[in-house]
């Protein structure tokens, strides 16, 4: 049956703020206490998701996370009458805490789960396992509200499977799609994936940055989902990439179809890496490998820009595929210059065109963090949710909302404003009702 690659874009939420939480996410760090507009922000993300749904490609949306995360503050002893009394009790005992209770980072949709088509799995279903993302404080909150949205978005067990996210524990640390690529000759035929590990649980990591990733999450994620391990390979990101603030894979390499577009620096072993992708391919395709060397492509250069966080797509009626950047990569001399030489070889890229989403990047996501890949066939399709998916009339009642319940500047001092939590959940109430998620599906909603 024939599929479609769907993109599901994470929204940015009515707090989004530079909190500068991410250990090795250099624009995250860099961008710490600055000014941030979550309006602006907002409606930059919906009018990439337009602009892509506008050419014919499939979109849909995930809704944000409720924050501040109070319930989370109260579990941790903070109290008060109301729940701004709580927000206001834990940003003056523990500045840094509730800093972290208050991340806008639900929004990269690349980390929300790792999924794999029907046509990977043993059962011939979709399967969904949600990143638990334990590495950072600000982030382990996320996985049971993402599975909540997978579960309402994906209701249906005959085509999908949502699974709980691996156990919280170091071991079995997560961050989804990030980590992990699928190479097929189309969508809906058999594809090899790819689990991209920063380090193995096990061992002993003495590096300036986390790695993320381990190999005993990747493969107990493949084992749940039931691929076939002829097709599966696991290989081991750069250590360096890492040190240069490529703390997740899709920072220095990303795919679509048969195509692997990457930086010479993304994998740490490189020809033992391209070897076990070949060898997971080559019973059902051959890939096709974009390696950018360091000369042209300076891994800083890389990470700042992030050609490689860009999406990489068929876009309908075009021959070549196309990258979908950022607008950074146009600014960055090196990859501006080697995005003209790519499109104008005969390789499989053929264009590059630019999105803007710099309140995303400022905090540390390009286009490809902002959405989560999911192949469906037209029964699977039809079965997903009809209300998260991208429209004009959809576009135009969002960007109304956003309009209305999002401020047009955050700054540091803000951030304590007990105000946020009403604000917020307003917002938030009324987007469930727009994307048909349930009355409750905010936990504070179910108070």
């Amino acid at each position: 049956m024939a599929a479609v690659e769907a993109n599901f874009d994470g929204l940015i939420g009515p707090t989004h703020n530079y909190g500068g939480l991410a250990p090795g996410n250099l624009a995250s760090a860099t961008n710490k206490g600055s000014v941030a507009s979550p309006r602006q922000g907002v409606l930059e993300g919906l009018a990439k998701a337009k602009r892509l749904a506008d050419a014919g490609l499939v979109q849909g949306l995930l809704p944000p996370h409720d924050r501040p995360y109070i319930q989370g503050l109260r579990r941790l002893g903070f109290s008060g009458a109301t729940d701004g009394a709580v927000w206001e009790a834990a940003v003056k005992a523990d500045p840094k805490l509730a800093a972290d209770h208050l991340s806008a980072s639900s929004m990269w949709a690349a980390n929300a789960a790792t999924v794999s088509p029907s046509a990977d799995t043993a059962d011939g279903r979709v399967h969904f396992t949600p990143a638990n993302l334990i590495t950072a404080l600000h982030r382990s909150i996320e996985d049971f509200q993402t599975q909540r949205a997978l579960e309402r978005i994906f209701a249906n067990d005959r085509h999908f499977v949502v699974h709980d996210p691996l156990p919280h524990q170091s071991v079995f640390a997560d961050e989804g799609a990030a980590n992990h690529v699928r190479l097929a000759a189309e969508h809906g035929g058999p594809g090899a994936e790819v689990f991209v590990y920063g380090r193995d649980g096990f061992g002993a990591w003495d590096a300036r940055f986390p790695a993320r990733q381990t190999r005993q999450a990747s493969e107990a994620v493949a084992r749940r989902h039931g691929l076939d391990p002829a097709r599966t390979a696991f290989v081991q990101q750069s250590k360096a990439a890492i040190e240069a603030g490529a703390f997740h894979n899709d920072v220095v390499c990303v795919s679509n179809g048969p195509v692997l577009f990457f930086h010479e620096w993304a994998f740490e072993n490189k020809d033992a890496a391209l070897s076990a992708i070949r060898a997971a391919c080559q019973s059902v395709f051959e890939p096709i490998f974009v390696e950018v060397p360091a000369s042209e492509v300076p891994i800083g250069d890389a990470v700042k820009s992030y050609l490689f966080n860009s999406q990489l797509l068929d876009w309908p009626g075009a021959s070549r595929q196309v990258v979908l950047a950022p607008e950074e990569t146009r600014e960055t001399a090196s990859t501006n210059a080697y995005c003209e030489r790519l499109v104008a070889g005969n390789g499989p890229i053929g264009a590059v065109r630019f999105a803007d989403v710099r309140q995303s990047m400022r905090n540390g996501g390009g286009p490809a963090c902002l959405r989560l890949r999911v192949v469906l066939d037209d029964d699977q399709r039809a079965a997903v949710n009809p209300a998260i998916w991208m429209t004009d009339a959809l576009y135009s009642t969002l960007t109304s909302w956003a309009r209305t319940h999002y401020r047009e500047a955050l700054a540091p001092e803000d951030l304590g404003d007990p105000a946020l939590v009403e604000e917020g959940r307003a917002a938030l109430d009324e987007l469930t009702q727009i994307l048909a998620l349930g009355p409750d599906f905010y936990p504070f909603q179910r108070i």
